[in-house]
């Protein structure tokens, strides 16, 4: 990998990691275009979402900072348990449990089988169609504060679908968040806060574990990448919030659909190696 490379991979991920498009499938995918054809594979992947999630952490400062401050006042008795702060802290340690068991679970096929690129076309197409229809049915009335045990469970249960490329992190919370009946930006705001446990303990693990391991990418390069990933997600985190306001995911549903089917295309002949 060069500089170069790192700095398209790095574009890339800070494009795609918020929108419901799936940084992963991308990322994956274009390792095929670039020199040497090459998977980037799960840990660089895992590690350079650590330069996405600080930006969530950067934008969502304020509502950080509270959240974390009332969840541990609850604790020793200082803040009401029933504060919404506080509620909201148990709601994302609850709503990351699933990825941890299933991330533990299945390592071994998160970084092998579940890479294959047919999976990460089918997952493409049948979770933009998700998409579309929980935006579609969707009631859209409910707020965070109507935000349940039950439902932060099936919210993670969602979210660690994003262990399989192709599905999304935030297009696979988004959409059962709408099936449940949440507005767009309540179910896209929990969707961002839940991703931060999950997304700083699978990059630190995986960057912890990869230390010293021969590797497509050097330090530098996985910096470089993280770096700019980190700037443009800043960016794009910006833009979804105002966009989903006023406009449906239907884009992006169409997006994804697109997508899915072209890699069918180029799998089926051979243009790329699955």
């Amino acid at each position: 990998m060069t500089v170069l490379e790192a700095i398209i991979l790095g574009l890339v991920q800070g494009l795609t990691e918020f929108l419901p498009i799936s940084s992963s499938a991308h990322l994956r995918i274009l390792g095929e275009f670039l020199p040497g054809a090459q998977d980037p594979g799960a840990a660089f992947t895992a590690i350079i979402q650590l330069g996405t999630e600080t930006a969530v952490v950067v934008f969502f400062w304020r509502d950080i900072v509270r959240i974390v401050s009332h969840w541990f006042g609850s604790l020793f008795g200082r803040t009401p348990r029933h504060d919404p702060d506080a509620r909201m802290g148990w709601l994302i340690i609850v709503g990351s449990i699933p990825i941890v068991v299933l991330g533990i679970l299945f390592q071994d096929e998160i970084e092998t089988t579940f890479r294959s690129l047919w999976i990460t076309a089918t997952m493409l197409v049948v979770f933009g169609i998700i998409l579309g229809l929980a935006d579609w049915a969707g009631a859209k009335t409910r707020t965070l504060d109507h935000l349940t045990i039950p439902h932060g469970i099936a919210f993670g249960f969602a979210q660690a679908l994003a262990l399989i490329p192709g599905v999304s992190r935030s297009g696979g919370t988004i959409s059962a968040g709408l099936f449940l009946g949440y507005e767009r930006a309540a179910a896209t705001r929990y969707a961002f806060l839940l991703a931060i446990p999950a997304v700083f303990g699978s990059g630190l693990f995986q960057l912890v574990k990869s230390w010293g391991e021969p590797s497509v990418y050097s330090p530098i390069e996985t910096a470089v990448a993280t770096l700019v990933g980190f700037v443009v997600a800043i960016l794009v985190i910006a833009f979804l919030m105002r966009y989903i306001s006023r406009h449906s995911y239907l884009p992006f549903v169409i997006y994804r659909i697109t997508l899915g089917l072209v890699l069918f295309a180029l799998l089926a002949t051979g243009t790329v190696d699955a």
